[in-house]
């Protein structure tokens, strides 16, 4: 197996939850189906190839399939990148280029709010009901559940299953992030899964930026 680096994206204030990422320089996997094995091998949510690093050339898959974008990967590897000396002011995915903003501890990433998989939205009640669903009554397709923590403040509980690309539960999803941010139309603070934190920007009329903190794990 190559080397692997791996980090927590959208981590709390003190570093904790975040959802892992495995990093592979490309030229180690070069073939599609080696990345693909290795990454459901891996059985992380994502993991990113990095073909080039001075110009932000990643790929990224899952267990099932490559993805075109993928929000935490976008965040996670940028993080990574600078980490390594390699500042880029944009990635470049099959989609096109992924504008990257630093400002403190957060990375963010700007995406189109078209981009990512389909999600079924699903607004509850309260915080306590997203919290006490069974990731096994949500065994098909990718399901969004959220509810306001307070609405006049933009903070939202979500969580979000995704079993149709090898994510029964995903810890943090910066796509669908940005794509509640477009539904709602305003800056969202979500706190997603166990306890990760995802910041989003509104940017009409179709975009959106989704940031958060990164760590190693050690």
């Amino acid at each position: 197996m190559p080397p692997v680096d791996v980090v927590r994206v959208f981590t709390d204030p003190d570093g904790n939850f975040g959802n892992p990422l495995g990093i592979v320089a490309g030229h180690l996997v070069p073939s599609a189906a080696d990345r693909q094995a290795l990454a459901a091998d891996l059985g992380y949510s994502e993991t990113v190839y990095v073909d080039d690093p001075a110009s932000g050339t990643i790929r990224i898959y899952t267990a099932t399939g490559e993805m075109p974008f993928a929000g935490h990967p976008t965040v996670g590897v940028a993080w990574w990148l600078r980490s390594e000396g390699f500042s880029v002011p944009v990635l470049r995915c099959p989609v096109g280029e992924i504008p990257v903003t630093f400002d403190g501890d957060l990375v963010s990433v700007r995406a189109d709010t078209t981009w990512g998989s389909t999600w079924d939205w699903i607004e509850l009640t309260t915080p306590a009901d997203v919290l006490a669903a069974r990731p096994a009554d949500y065994s098909a397709g990718h399901t969004y559940l959220w509810s306001w923590l307070s609405e006049p403040a933009g903070a939202i509980r979500a969580r979000a299953f995704a079993p149709a690309m090898g994510a029964p539960e995903d810890e943090a999803t910066g796509s669908a992030a940005t794509q509640l941010t477009a539904r709602l139309g305003r800056d969202l603070h979500i706190v997603q899964g166990l306890g990760s934190h995802l910041h989003t920007t509104h940017l009409p009329p179709a975009h959106a930026t989704v940031g958060g903190r990164v760590v190693w794990v050690k």
